[in-house]
């Protein structure tokens, strides 16, 4: 695999999202912690395409994967208090 040029901000942008660091903040925030059992693309705040988008990319290991991992991991870390 290629390594990926792509940030965050661009995986936002992919996903049609609002891509701003604090949109990104924001998202992260209010879609956390996702439970531990349940995949970043199940979870039920994406529109069918960008489920299906995350679903390939990660299968795929394609070369938006390691942001898809990079946004599994921060939509599962518990919540700061």
């Amino acid at each position: 695999m290629e390594l990926s040029n792509h940030a965050l901000k661009d995986l936002f942008d992919q996903l049609g999202l609002p891509s701003e660091q604090s949109d990104i903040e924001h998202f992260i925030e209010s879609h956390r912690p996702l439970p531990d059992d349940l995949r970043l693309a199940d979870a039920p705040f994406w529109t069918p395409a960008q489920a299906q988008f995350l679903k390939e990319e990660f299968l795929d290991d394609a070369d938006w994967a390691p942001l898809v991992d990079q946004l599994n991991a921060l939509l599962h870390q518990p919540t700061r208090h």
